[in-house]
């Protein structure tokens, strides 16, 4: 492993950091810097936005997210997953429409009103 620069996104400073293959992080400013360029070496995670499919004429497709960060290396995985619901049923922002999604504790959530005819 070499070492990795990345500007860090956790504040607005936007610190240009480096990690070496030790895991020692240089250029950032906060601890949360380190924390950051540490996780993203490690174990990275990404919010996941995508849609849905619904059962409604007037709206075919839902918006939905992943209530917090997921292994980026799940992502595809979980869009694969995503692509075979359906929601039946009216929905509120906020609704969880997955639990805890390919055994993870996170939970795909509608982002949109969806109430159907």
């Amino acid at each position: 492993m070499n070492e990795k620069q990345m500007i860090c996104i956790m504040c607005p400073i936007g610190c240009h950091v480096t990690v070496d293959e030790n895991l020692n992080v240089t250029g950032n400013k906060c601890p949360r810097g380190k924390n950051y360029a540490i996780e993203e070496m490690t174990c990275p995670k990404r919010i996941l936005t995508t849609t849905v499919k619904t059962d409604s004429k007037m709206m075919p497709r839902l918006s939905v997210k992943t209530d917090k960060p997921i292994e980026k290396s799940l992502l595809f995985e979980a869009l694969e997953k995503l692509n075979h619901i359906t929601v039946k049923k009216n929905v509120k922002i906020g609704d969880v429409i997955v639990k805890h999604i390919l055994d993870t504790d996170v939970d795909i959530i509608a982002t949109k009103l969806l109430i159907r005819e």
